[in-house]
């Protein structure tokens, strides 16, 4: 056979190749001519064809046909077959492949060799790519090496030992007498192994960090020297001698000094002065400061010292270079929680990364903002984060507006301004506002009790400029629900009141609902304020009409909506006024997001009953709680979800069905003692025929107890038992009035846990006379099948005066006979 081609002549012919299948055609060509070479066993020109096997695959062709060449090129006495054989190896040969494990002993051979350049070629191949296995039966060669005096021997059998570490971490004490004197090494490449080596063995291992925590005098002294032995031609890299050592020291003594107090203090000075003397004109210098400043911040450094890192890090801010900008954005995001005053002293340069170009610094800019926002100086970082907001890449949006959300509500100065900052993301984020948002807005809004006049008529105003912003109009839908007789009154302290019709504003969410802007979740919003309105407007007729329409559309949801609200209207007109009546005060529950407005189904635990503006999706019936949920009165939930099985309600008049002529725990009831529907839940009809309701109660000397007395109103409980059903106690209220004017439009309300079952009947009265002239009664069946403490939250509601009451109260002391 003629000899083959020179690596080189395959190189130059390859490139000269003008398409990708004439480069593939001369591949496949000198594929076939070197399988025909291993064939033959030509061990001339062995080495030669792996070289060209081997740059092939650095082409991306396949090359593994040549995995066992290697292995005789390995197993060749001449120096130039090894180095070509161990390459081959290296970049052919990985632990998955079986064929790996012949060379274990070609290695062990070779790491005995009496040339050491041979030895060099065992230990980077087993560094490279040595299995498990292989790394447990050569240790003890690498360990031998690492004692040596050579110090070329000796820097490669320490980055062995690391790779052997790493696949077998229990090798680790093996190499512990080998590193006792490899840091009084002078040659610089062992230094440098040596480092890293402890490195690995520090993080892997805490009985060798605290072994090796005694070398950090050692350490520090080595550093010292280096950055005061000036100029060594030899190590240097633009005037700054082996930054690569200096950066690997710094990051052991970043490990050697976490948590400890001692190590900290020993190493306190030579960062001050690796942070004070290191020159930042070129990359270098910046890299080790960069280190420097990590280690002074992982470690128990003094207040001064961390100030000086920080100080650092704002003059990276100030670089031209984009990769040294981020890296200092990131480490002031992750050091702001620890030394918040420090970062403070650089927020006008943080600032001003909100401008810059690179999308990567912007976010990490944004994210710092964030951080960095007080309440000294919330007025001037949400001016800053607006601007950014306004003029940024939608992409950023929706993070910016939620972040401006969260920093509003924690340190807003004032409510007006809260509101106001809220309009502007509003108007500016536009639809890039997140869903979660809308019901917390709604939460502030309605907290905030003396701008809901104000509230209304900015988002009125806002309605009638722009309705393609779904957040904006869903907030707006939502404030004009509930306060709509505010805004046509046109009573506004804060500013110049507008002056509005009902029918204007009427015209306003109806032209939501056939707006093709508007989506089916902005659409339930609008329909839900219209029917609200029909309680605080005069045109009961008009709204009447326009909820006719939507029973027959073609959104589900809407379409439910529509004829639970038709209901209304018709067989329980009498119920409205209290149904619809404004939302109370939204108490909040801490999180780790953003406030969240929880449904808690008359729970009492582990926070006060918190009522939750109707989530406009459509949501699975849950029995009589979805009407009051549905409803806006969430809060009430004197109807618990019982056993009985349940089924989706296909419209709202099931739903309505489904709670009879149960008063809903508010409002004037119109007959004092109702009926119980058939479709009660059973053990609500236990004890019932054609006799009245408690006619089988019989008395069980349970003694009575108060459950509140405060402002005047004594609210007394009584106990009775049902006899059909021993599980139910019956509780009986008494409301007394000891002023001397009436309490008028008086409401009981009362949420139990969802262990237990309530039936709230409605009262005898709505007026509880002065002067403890007279009573109003109520009663309460509370099913306990566990028999557990009964634990009760009631709310109460009247007008006193003129003046409109709300109160809540906790009753647990209720007697043991009641629950047993």
């Amino acid at each position: 056979m003629p000899a083959p081609i020179r690596l080189r002549e395959l190189i130059r012919t390859i490139r000269t190749a003008r398409t990708q299948a004439e480069e593939r055609e001369m591949i496949q060509k000198e594929c076939a001519a070197i399988r025909s070479s291993f064939r033959e066993e030509d061990n001339t020109y062995r080495c030669r064809n792996v070289a060209k096997l081997l740059y092939m695959h650095m082409l991306g062709y396949p090359a593994h046909f040549g995995q066992l060449e290697c292995l005789k090129l390995i197993a060749s006495q001449k120096f130039t077959d090894k180095r070509i054989g161990y390459l081959g190896a290296m970049l052919l040969l990985d632990e998955r492949q079986d064929v790996h494990l012949l060379m274990t002993n070609c290695i062990k051979n070779d790491l005995n060799h009496s040339t050491q350049y041979v030895q060099g070629l065992a230990l980077c191949t087993l560094g490279c790519m040595g299995s498990s296995e292989m790394c447990r039966d050569l240790a003890g060669e690498v360990e031998k090496l690492l004692k040596t005096s050579n110090s070329y021997l000796r820097k490669k059998a320490a980055l062995c030992a690391v790779h052997v570490i790493r696949k077998v971490p229990e090798l680790m004490e093996m190499f512990l007498p080998a590193t006792k004197n490899l840091l009084s090494e002078k040659n610089h490449g062992v230094l440098h192994t040596s480092v890293v080596l402890l490195t690995e063995m520090c993080e892997r291992s805490p009985d060798m960090l605290a072994h090796f925590r005694k070398l950090v005098p050692q350490l520090v002294r080595i550093l010292k020297n280096l950055i005061m032995s000036g100029y060594s031609p030899e190590h240097d890299v633009s005037g700054i001698s082996d930054p690569f050592l200096q950066v690997r020291i710094l990051r052991l003594l970043r490990i050697l000094g976490k948590s400890d107090d001692d190590s900290s203090e020993a190493m306190n000075d030579i960062l001050a002065q690796v942070a004070t003397n290191t020159e930042t004109s070129k990359n270098v210098g910046n890299a080790i400061l960069y280190e420097t400043v990590l280690t002074i911040m992982d470690i128990k450094s003094e207040s001064g010292l961390r100030v000086l890192a920080i100080n650092i890090l704002g003059r990276f801010l100030l670089n031209n270079d984009k990769n040294i900008r981020y890296v200092a954005l990131t480490s002031l995001l992750k050091t702001v929680q620890t030394d918040h005053n420090a970062v403070q002293r650089h927020r006008s340069t943080i600032v001003d990364c909100l401008k810059d170009l690179d999308v990567s610094i912007k976010r990490r800019a944004m994210e710092l903002s964030f951080a960095l926002v007080n309440g000294n100086n919330i007025r001037g970082m949400m001016k800053e984060l607006l601007y950014f907001l306004d003029s940024c890449d939608p992409e950023f949006k929706a993070d910016c507006a939620s972040g401006v959300f969260l920093a509003a509500e924690k340190y807003a100065p004032s409510k007006r301004w809260h509101i106001d900052t809220i309009m502007r993301v509003l108007t500016t984020a536009g639809s890039y506002v997140r869903d979660d948002s809308v019901p917390n807005l709604i939460q502030l809004i309605t907290n905030s009790v003396e701008m809901h006049a104000y509230t209304v008529q900015r988002l009125y105003k806002a309605l009638l400029d722009d309705i393609s912003q779904q957040p904006l109009v869903q907030v707006a839908s939502w404030c004009i629900g509930e306060y709509g007789d505010l805004l046509v009154s046109g009573q506004c302290e804060e500013e110049e009141p507008i002056q509005v019709t009902e029918d204007e504003v009427l015209d306003v969410l109806e032209g939501l609902l056939v707006s093709n802007l508007s989506t089916p979740v902005t659409r339930g919003y609008s329909l839900t304020a219209i029917m609200k309105l029909s309680t605080r407007f005069s045109s009961v007729n008009r709204i009447k009409k326009v909820v006719s329409i939507y029973g027959s559309s073609i959104d589900v949801e809407l379409q439910q909506r529509a004829v639970e609200y038709n209901a209304l209207f018709k067989k329980y007109d009498h119920m409205r006024p209290a149904l619809l009546e404004r939302m109370p005060i939204m108490e909040k529950t801490a999180t780790n997001g953003p406030t969240e407005i929880v449904q808690t189904n008359g729970e009492t635990e582990p926070s006060a009953v918190e009522p939750k503006h109707p989530p406009p999706v459509t949501q699975p019936s849950n029995q009589a709680n979805d009407l009051l949920d549905l409803l806006g009165g969430n809060d009430v939930v004197p109807v618990i979800q019982t056993t009985m099985p349940t089924k989706p309600a296909s419209a709202g008049g099931e739903l309505l069905d489904l709670l009879g002529d149960l008063s809903l725990g508010g409002g004037p009831a119109p007959a004092p003692a109702p009926s119980v529907p058939t479709s009660q839940p059973s053990f609500l009809l236990d004890g019932l025929s054609s006799q009245p309701l408690f006619n089988d109660i019989a008395a069980t000397g349970i003694p009575p107890m108060t459950a509140y007395n405060k402002n005047g109103l004594k609210i007394d409980f009584t106990f009775e038992r049902a006899n059909p059903n021993p599980n139910i106690a019956v509780i009986t209220i008494h409301a007394f009035n000891s002023t001397e004017a009436d309490m008028t439009d008086f409401v009981f309300q009362a949420a139990v846990p969802k262990t237990f079952q309530l039936q709230l009947l409605s009262p005898s009265s709505n007026v509880v006379p002065a002067l403890n002239q007279g009573t109003v009664t109520q009663v309460i069946r509370v099913l306990n099948p566990q028999k557990q403490q009964l634990r009760m939250r009631i709310k109460l509601t009247y007008t006193h005066k003129g003046s409109p009451v709300q109160d809540l109260a906790e009753v647990n002391n209720f007697p043991p006979q009641s629950w047993q």
